[in-house]
């Protein structure tokens, strides 16, 4: 049975909507912190699924949002990394909305220090795709691994290739490849400067894919990849976040689908891990008093973490309104979201708190039409207090 710390206390704040309205699919393109401690959104889709070349900042002192250009191409699916510079990157994507398979963008484009102007880079990425993670290296350029692009007019494949971003030339340089190709993972730089690569999925035809229990690591001195500790169940749509230099949490998932002991199952994973880079293992801690994926996960203060909304079926589905803090061996209920939301951004500001905004608040026959998408402009920032 699974059991919840007494709540504590702490606070939604109603901060500026956002619009046009949108929803980010992983956790490699949403929200990001720039170095001045604003928080840049960049396309994503809207509720018919259609990319936006949209960007905008949030500005924490007024609690609105200014425009921050328009990318040349609109995507989806797509990573956004912020830059040393106190500009970003947006890297591959689509700019298809139901097409299938959908077409992988090669272009890259980046923002100017002062957040005004996108320009394509000086070199397009050795590789187009989509689903792909991104992350900043500790000197400065950017690793982007795996993602999907297209295997044929009537499906899709998933990349093992990797490669670097030099924000100095503007070029992107093909590394070592993964072990294995995935797309739809999550990846973290860990305290060493080494990035932990967890899950995914690989297709395994138009309307199936494999979740992945595998993950590797990658070390940006030595350019190799070296195979870690697997999860404890397979997992895609997940989120991780770094608890401390060598600790990771990962959390929920979509469904796991068929399973040859128990029969098909429908519900996102409640599980949750923590990986140990000292041991290279994952162990199982507290699962979520229920399953969700389409969630947002948040490192905060003292290696705890903040996981908000979700849903549990996006095929009928609202959004959640209850968050919980994990603590490093349990989860403890805080205050509720004002919309309950799912496929929406996150991100952490410089004080602490923590921004979530847009997202999908129903869709299928969670709507009053019983089909297609509700989207939300509201922006919301919460402030952890303490136990009551």
């Amino acid at each position: 049975m699974t059991t919840t710390a007494p709540p504590v206390t702490g606070t939604w704040t109603a901060a500026d909507d956002l619009t046009p309205t949108a929803t980010w699919d992983g956790q490699h393109d949403g929200p990001v912190r720039l170095t001045d401690g604003t928080i840049l959104i960049v396309g994503g889709a809207d509720a018919g699924s259609a990319p936006l070349a949209r960007a905008a900042r949030f500005e924490p002192a007024t609690g609105g949002w200014t425009p921050a250009g328009a990318l040349h191409t609109p995507r989806r699916r797509h990573t956004v990394t912020a830059l040393g510079d106190g500009g970003a990157l947006v890297a591959g994507g689509t700019s298809a909305a139901t097409q299938f398979p959908p077409p992988a963008l090669a272009t890259s484009e980046r923002l100017d220090p002062g957040h005004t102007t996108w320009s394509p880079t000086t070199g397009p990425l050795r590789h187009a795709r989509w689903g792909h993670s991104a992350v900043a290296l500790g000197d400065g350029s950017v690793l982007v691994a795996g993602g999907s692009t297209i295997r044929s007019a009537t499906s899709l494949t998933a990349l093992r290739s990797v490669e670097r971003f030099d924000p100095g030339s503007g070029q992107w340089t093909d590394v070592a490849p993964m072990n294995d190709a995935r797309t739809g993972h999550v990846a973290v730089v860990l305290g060493d400067g080494k990035v932990l690569v967890i899950g995914g999925t690989v297709p395994l035809g138009p309307d199936d894919e494999a979740a992945l229990a595998f993950c590797e690591l990658y070390d940006p001195a030595h350019d190799t990849w070296t195979a870690t500790g697997s999860l404890t169940v397979p997992r895609a749509r997940h989120q991780a976040v770094l608890l401390s230099p060598t600790t990771v949490l990962v959390v929920g998932g979509q469904p796991p689908g068929p399973d040859d002991d128990a029969g098909f199952d429908p519900f996102p994973r409640a599980t949750a891990e923590v990986f140990n880079q000292t041991t290279g293992a994952w162990t199982a801690v507290a699962p979520l008093p229920g399953g969700r994926e389409l969630h947002r996960a948040v490192a905060l203060d003292d290696g705890q973490a903040l996981v908000a909304g979700g849903t549990d079926n996006v095929r009928d589905g609202a959004g959640f309104t209850a968050p919980l803090v994990f603590d490093g061996t349990g989860w403890t209920a805080v205050p509720g979201l004002a919309v309950g939301r799912w496929g929406f951004g996150a991100a952490a500001l410089q004080d602490g708190s923590v921004l979530v905004v847009g997202g999908v608040t129903r869709s299928g026959q969670a709507t009053a039409a019983g089909a297609g998408r509700e989207l939300t402009a509201t922006t919301e920032l919460f402030t952890l207090g303490g136990t009551d």
